[in-house]
């Protein structure tokens, strides 16, 4: 089965984490959760949902990797000034491999500069940021373009998902 990386930080979106987390495991794959603090318990925004980072991205390579996830919320903007996790992001892309971004996600997909001609949703307030960095913004529930998924909110996460476990 794949191995599915996902980049956390404090203040992530909970259930733009949760539910890819659990519909991933239960669909028999191996999810690894990085950020910049390894033994790190990070929170949600709303205080439902915490985790413990697992690895940083200097103890794991992107080519460890079948995939990537990265949740909205507030997490993204604070991962964006992490120099680690904007590599590891655009190692992963790089490589061809999936890259599935919800919500504020966009703005870390901005940051490692991988949204350049591409199809690109998100939520609405970072539109004109991924417009500025060349992408074509799109307002649909998913958005696939070669090996980027993005989605726009929680209410588009059963679509978000089944695209990604689709590519696995």
């Amino acid at each position: 089965m794949a191995k599915v990386a996902f980049v956390l930080a404090d203040d992530f979106e909970d259930s733009e984490f949760q539910v890819p987390y659990d519909r991933i495991r239960e669909a028999g794959h191996d999810v690894v959760v990085i950020g910049p603090e390894s033994g790190k318990e990070v929170r949600g925004k709303k205080g439902t949902t915490s985790f413990t980072v697992e690895a940083t991205p200097d103890e794991v390579s992107a080519d460890d990797f079948d995939a990537l996830v990265i949740p909205g919320g507030y997490a993204p903007d604070k991962l964006r000034t992490s120099a680690g996790i904007v590599k590891f992001v655009r190692s992963v892309f790089d490589g061809d491999k999936p890259v599935a971004a919800i919500c504020h996600a966009g703005s870390l997909l901005v940051e490692a500069d991988v949204v350049r001609g591409r199809t690109i949703t998100s939520w609405p307030s970072i539109r004109t940021d991924l417009i500025n960095a060349g992408a074509e913004w799109v307002d649909r529930e998913v958005a696939e373009d070669r090996n980027l998924i993005t989605s726009r909110k929680p209410d588009d996460l059963d679509a978000f998902v089944a695209a990604l476990i689709r590519r696995l």
